[in-house]
């Protein structure tokens, strides 16, 4: 089958080794259903596979691809979790210390065929696309457990989405408006503030603007660069919820702001099968849509790539099948 994969780890050029070609389709175990891929999403997650991190060696090579949509063999159309849990963990499988993603151990999306835990794959609901529904299971299932679970933010509050047109911020500007708090959000350019204008923030700023007031929550995925910013711009008492770090981990502590604030620092990583069919009908009521950035069909995944590594999305990459 056509598939796009890692041919091999590569931490200082890794789209030298990503490579569109066929690889053998595998023929799902018990308790695993295959799935006809229709759309699959981009995430840094494969950013990352291609530069090794979270991947052994002699795992390679690797097909590319936490996020799909697609059909089952009877026709069911469904989302994917990506979370591959261990059948023997119970409670949130975000928890299970031997869970793992499509693409650290099994291979993944960017293909014509997967294979998941029959659990794994949630009925699709039919006002979404195969598109849409490609953007869920990673980004915007991040982003709702992030607001919905993880900060205790609640309908009139105020709350702050730093560096705002990739996939998880977008998802949390349209999901924080739709559920009546006051959403700000930061961005490097005119076009990337515009962007958050349009999918409903109220007001936008540059990267490390003194803001109007304090806010009750700040969302990061940026890391480093903003992370003094984020903490200067909560009210006493308010909470960061950090779900990545995409201009590096290593940012100052300020330990003397954050205990004499009490200031709380949530951390964040993606979400269950329970949290992803809550977002599916979320969505399915709200009528909010993901913000595709660029859509393309999988052969073309080299450009969807190159505009993520250049850090000039605006919005999710999906790539059709």
């Amino acid at each position: 089958m056509f598939a796009v994969y890692a041919s091999e780890p590569n931490a200082d050029d890794p789209l030298a080794s990503l490579v569109a070609g066929d690889r053998p389709a595998e023929d799902p175990p018990d308790g695993w259903v295959s799935v006809t891929v229709r759309a699959a999403s981009l995430n840094m997650h494969d950013i990352w596979t291609l530069r090794g991190v979270g991947i052994k060696p002699d795992q390679f090579p690797m097909i590319l691809g936490c996020d799909g949509a697609g059909v089952l063999d009877d026709g069911t159309e469904v989302v994917l979790h990506s979370v591959i849990g261990d059948p023997a963990w119970d409670g949130d499988e975000t928890l299970d210390p031997k869970r793992t993603l499509l693409t650290e151990k099994h291979q993944g999306t960017f293909a014509e065929k997967v294979i998941v835990p029959a659990r794994n794959a949630v009925p699709k609901p039919p006002e979404l696309s195969f598109v849409e529904g490609a953007s869920m299971g990673t980004a915007w299932l991040t982003a709702y457990r992030m607001l919905f679970v993880k900060s205790g933010l609640r309908p009139g509050q105020t709350m702050l989405v730093q560096g705002a047109s990739g996939g998880v911020a977008t998802a949390l500007i349209q999901l924080g408006r739709a559920a009546g708090l006051r959403v700000w959000a930061t961005g490097r350019t005119d076009a990337k503030r515009e962007l958050a204008a349009s999918l409903g923030a109220h007001e936008t700023f540059e990267p490390g603007t003194r803001l109007p007031e304090r806010v009750d929550g700040v969302f990061e995925t940026v890391g480093k660069s903003t992370w003094s910013h984020s903490l200067k711009s909560l009210k006493p008492g308010g909470i960061i919820v950090v779900s990545g770090a995409t201009s590096g981990p290593d940012a100052a502590a300020e330990l003397q702001r954050v205990f004499f604030l009490q200031l709380r620092i949530a951390g964040s990583t993606m979400g269950t099968r329970a949290e992803l069919a809550e977002l599916l009908e979320f969505v399915r009521l709200t009528g909010i849509r993901p913000q595709i950035g660029s859509e393309l069909p999988l052969g073309d995944a080299a450009n969807g790539f190159r505009t993520m590594l250049d850090g000039e999305t605006s919005g999710k990459v999906v790539f059709t099948i």
